[in-house]
């Protein structure tokens, strides 16, 4: 058993907003949330002040602890005021990919019995269209304003009282984000005012923030990683948070630039563009001080070509998931230099690991073996949201939560993440179940069975590959009408990009996909 060499941190007793919050007098007229492309800026005073005016109007709608508001927006300055008035009112989020289709959104929202939802104009028909799908749904809000809409502007202006919530961290559900776990279609993800605020303290030891630190948030805050590493651990630090809402390259660049971010967040495609596109070479970014990568496995010649062209020591990587409120392991930063390329980092304070050997759960590995990574600690999730069985087959009776990933540590405890068991692939970040884009190809006419894996493209990026069987009835069937036909159901990242036809779909006696041997046969996708 590995154990973290920092000292235990107690367990955070206090709901989220407060977790975040504690210090925003203090922290008073300093910068907390910034637009990166127009310059509105919000104040610790005024983010503290707005949100709770958002949470009172909320409450004076009827939201009730218990309730859950979907959260369905990019990144922007409101996000966190709709998401800390949301848990202060007593209600559970369940954060919202902005491109999900009505369809996504609308199973969502059945699924956590969404009664709220906050949204954004441009994205209203979709939410609308999800509403109706799913029933019981009672207002759709929005951040901004739209005939017909309440806006949470207007409720700033709100002279209720604010709500006085009786929250449980220990039990009490904050964010309902949604994952497919180690395989299979996304599950509710039920972490608690507990979890997620001991996490950031579990991560403040290794990586250290505070006024006059700048925080690019261009990864979503939708995303568990997004919602630690860019909004709350920075938030609860005093840092300032400069918000974008989606990722292009030179509104980035600029971003670095303009406002002197001195933190990056990332993912590795991130990585790739700050060590290979030209344009980089046209910004002034030596306000940086550091580059953390995370959400999927990053190169470590990758990782060496960005800090060099950077000029910084090395580019850090973490680890985790969503089921861990999410983070396990972190490069600290007073260790950058000393890293071993490739690693994801150190074990975070208060958190026990075990690699055991893949044909045999019970047989724990030693530094320098590969095997499926297995953690316990205070940031494990509650469980999946109406999914006892599911939660019993990630999280065995002794509390180690199996991750499906396969790493190995070195002698010195730094953890290297070299594979998966788990069935799950990894789009630029972004978790795509091969499960639900399979029972989606079998409602096609044309389509008798079908099996989709992950292969890696000309940039590095995992996607989609569907190794899909003909109905005798469409021997016609195109790949491009295969594509289309997926496109149409699912959010972008989900797209199937190569698509293979078989006889038959190999498995083994017990019905299971043999994924290996499709990945094998699609290393050159045809």
């Amino acid at each position: 058993m590995f154990r973290s060499e920092y000292a235990d941190v107690p367990p955070v007793e206090l709901p989220i907003h407060e977790a975040v919050f504690a210090r925003a007098a203090e922290f008073g007229s300093t910068p907390a949330l910034i637009d990166g492309t127009d310059g509105t800026t919000l104040t610790y005073e005024q983010a503290d002040r707005f949100h709770r005016r958002v949470a009172a109007a909320l409450a004076e709608a009827g939201v009730r602890k218990g309730d859950v508001l979907a959260l369905h927006s990019p990144n922007t300055v409101a996000f966190p005021l709709a998401f800390y008035a949301a848990t202060r009112a007593g209600a559970s989020v369940t954060t919202i990919h902005p491109l999900a289709t009505a369809e996504e959104f609308g199973r969502q929202l059945a699924d956590s019995s969404a009664r709220w939802i906050v949204t954004v104009s441009p994205l209203l028909p979709t939410a609308r269209r999800a509403a109706e799908r799913a029933g019981g749904v009672e207002e759709i809000l929005v951040c901004d304003s739209a005939p017909g809409h309440r806006s949470l502007v207007d409720m700033l202006a709100s002279t209720a009282p604010e709500p006085q919530v009786a929250i449980d961290p220990a039990e009490d559900v904050a964010v309902l984000p949604y994952s497919s776990g180690t395989t299979g279609t996304p599950k509710g993800v039920m972490l608690t005012h507990r979890q997620i605020a001991t996490n950031l303290a579990q991560l403040e030891p290794l990586i250290t923030a505070g006024p006059g630190d700048r925080v690019l948030a261009v990864l979503p805050f939708f995303h568990i990683y997004g919602l630690t590493a860019l909004m709350n651990a920075p938030l609860r630090q005093g840092a300032a948070v400069v918000v974008l809402p989606r990722f292009d390259l030179e509104t980035f660049l600029a971003a670095v630039q303009n406002h002197r971010i001195t933190a990056l967040y990332v993912a590795p495609p991130i990585v790739l563009a700050l060590a290979k596109h030209p344009l980089v070479a046209a910004y002034d970014l030596t306000s940086l001080k550091y580059v953390i990568s995370a959400a999927a496995p990053l190169d470590a010649s990758l990782a060496a070509a960005c800090s060099q062209r950077l000029g910084l020591p090395s580019v850090g990587q973490a680890y985790g998931m969503t089921e861990l409120s999410p983070g396990t392991h972190v490069v600290p930063l007073d260790a950058m230099d000393d890293a071993p390329p490739g690693t994801v980092g150190k074990l975070v304070a208060g958190t026990e690991m075990r690699i055991v050997a893949l044909d045999d759960p019970a047989g724990d590995l030693g530094p320098g073996e590969s095997g499926e990574i297995l953690i316990r600690g205070p940031q494990v999730m509650k469980g999946y949201l109406g999914r006892p069985d599911a939660t019993a087959a990630i999280i065995d009776g002794d509390g180690w939560l199996h991750t499906g990933d396969v790493g190995h540590t070195d002698e010195d405890g730094w953890l290297f993440v070299v594979d998966r068991v788990k069935e799950l692939i990894k789009y630029k970040g972004f978790q795509v179940a091969p499960a639900e884009l399979e029972a989606l190809l079998l409602t096609h006419p044309g389509i008798a069975d079908a099996a989709v894996v992950g292969v890696h493209d000309d940039d590095g990026n995992e996607v989609p590959h569907a190794h899909v069987v003909r109905r005798p009835s469409a021997p016609g069937l195109s790949r491009s009408e295969v594509m289309t036909y997926v496109a149409e159901h699912v959010a972008p990242y989900k797209r199937v990009r190569h698509v293979t036809f078989i006889g038959a779909v190999p498995r083994a006696a017990s019905g299971k996909i043999l994924r290996r041997e499709l990945r094998a046969r699609s290393e050159e996708p045809s």
